[in-house]
């Protein structure tokens, strides 16, 4: 049903460096640099795109949206976290249990633009 997420980037290079971290420790592969938007794809998965907005005007991000991604295992949800702080993120939610489902571990950041992403494992006991 879905095909893709976008988030815009007012600096595209930087928000690649971000998601190119943090996606990689859960499993994605990184975006390809020569193209001018940030692409992350899983099999099976809709795509994550990041990118200058069409309109030319600033980016800036939905007040109460996020965008989940499974995050395998609790280890690589840890992962995800420390990467994207160490790539220009900011915490909006440190790793942890979530009472929302059983079994349910997660973690919260914010891009350099404000974009809030998530990953979770539901195998954490």
């Amino acid at each position: 049903m879905i095909t893709h997420f976008m988030v815009g980037a007012n600096d595209v290079e930087k928000s690649r460096a971000f998601y190119d971290a943090a996606l990689s420790a859960i499993g994605y592969p990184k975006s390809n640099p020569a193209i001018p938007r940030a692409i992350y794809k899983a099999e099976g998965a809709p795509s994550f795109m990041v990118g200058k907005p069409e309109n030319g005007e600033a980016a800036t991000y939905a007040n109460g949206g996020t965008i989940g991604f499974n995050g395998g295992t609790k280890e690589q949800v840890n992962a995800f976290h420390a990467a994207g702080l160490a790539n220009g993120g900011t915490c909006a939610g440190a790793p942890g249990p979530r009472p929302a489902l059983p079994n349910m571990y997660g973690a919260y950041l914010r891009d350099p633009d404000g974009n809030k992403i998530a990953a979770f494992s539901f195998d954490a006991a």
